[in-house]
């Protein structure tokens, strides 16, 4: 069962967003040691033989680590459960979470009803993707545990919210676990949402160039070249809106110059040159801070340090002068 303070025993309020094709055990075990929360989409996991292999290791890694480790925080592990009619393996994917009993079950793209009783009933909690007011109505109805607000400027399905007027008005009527996605990319970000009012935040883009990423080198070197003015936001790739590097699109052969309504005529013969997330790749607004493929612990310390200093300057600021 997860504690109620997992929260506060956490080195940072960092949960390291579960991304398609990039997120692997590996990453997630090196989140949960430099005591992060660790998440992988399932559907990484190319059949369900070896998603129960992925669960087992993930599991087994963390229990010998805490042993081992009493003195250290070890942040739980989490999956990503795509819970539209449209995920084939539905069943598979959800046998083998009752298995297991992964601490935290996110859940995106659909009603996360069917999933937030029997997570419950083995002391689980379920955190629900939203980008919308509406959605968030329906989640939080639904009985979820905390709530992903995807603002604007997030990598992959961003929504287009700015991030302060999202959890204020979240906030208004909302009294769970509240976590802030979009941009967020250094220490003065984190501190930054949680003063906002989040309780935690979800990072993705930054740990794409890791060293236990999952990412190819051409696709973390993109990331590293890559600024602001690089990031596309279009529905041409899958018919829902996603931030993705204009380059990659480019090379898939999209003109990046196309209207609005271009974009929505999709591209010809697209599948035929790349997919999307394995050849053309997404980054979040973001994408300015990353600037070298680290390990992932070493990261984690930069972040800290940045959070730490952020906090101390901002206890010496006297607003009125």
């Amino acid at each position: 069962m997860l504690s109620s303070r997992w929260l506060h025993d956490l080195s940072l309020p960092v949960i390291v967003a579960p991304m398609f094709l990039v997120s692997t055990p590996r990453m997630v075990m090196e989140s949960c040691r430099a005591g992060l929360v660790g998440t992988f989409p399932l559907l990484n996991a190319r059949s369900s033989v070896q998603l129960d292999q992925w669960m087992t290791s993930i599991k087994q890694d963390l229990t010998a680590f805490r042993d081992s480790h009493p003195e250290q925080n070890v942040g739980p592990w989490g999956v990503n459960l795509i819970v539209h009619r449209s995920n084939k393996r539905w069943l598979e994917d959800t046998t083998l979470i009752r298995k297991h009993e992964p601490p935290i079950v996110i859940t995106s793209l659909g009603n996360p009803a069917s999933v937030v009783q029997f997570v419950h009933d083995y002391g689980g909690i379920v955190l629900s993707d939203v980008s919308t007011i509406a959605h968030a109505r329906k989640a939080a109805d639904c009985g979820v545990d905390g709530l992903i607000l995807v603002c604007n400027g997030a990598g992959g399905h961003g929504g287009t919210i700015h991030p302060y007027a999202f959890v204020a008005e979240v906030k208004r009527w909302w009294k769970g676990i509240t976590i802030l996605a979009g941009c967020i990319s250094n220490g003065q970000h984190i501190h930054a949402s949680i003063v906002a009012g989040a309780d935690a935040v979800y990072m993705g883009t930054r740990f794409i160039a890791t060293v236990e990423s999952g990412a190819n080198e051409a696709y973390q070197q993109m990331l590293i070249e890559s600024s602001l003015d690089d990031i596309m936001y279009t529905d041409a790739v899958s018919g829902v809106k996603a931030n993705y590097l204009k380059r990659s699109l480019e090379t898939a052969g999209i003109n990046v110059n196309l209207t609005e309504s271009a974009h929505q005529a999709k591209v010809v013969n697209l599948e035929m040159k790349a997919k999307a997330w394995k050849d053309i790749w997404s980054a979040g607004q973001g994408v300015g801070e990353v600037d070298r493929v680290l390990p992932l612990g070493e990261l984690v310390h930069q972040l800290k340090q940045e959070f730490k200093l952020s906090t101390s300057f901002t206890g010496q600021i006297n607003p009125l002068g």
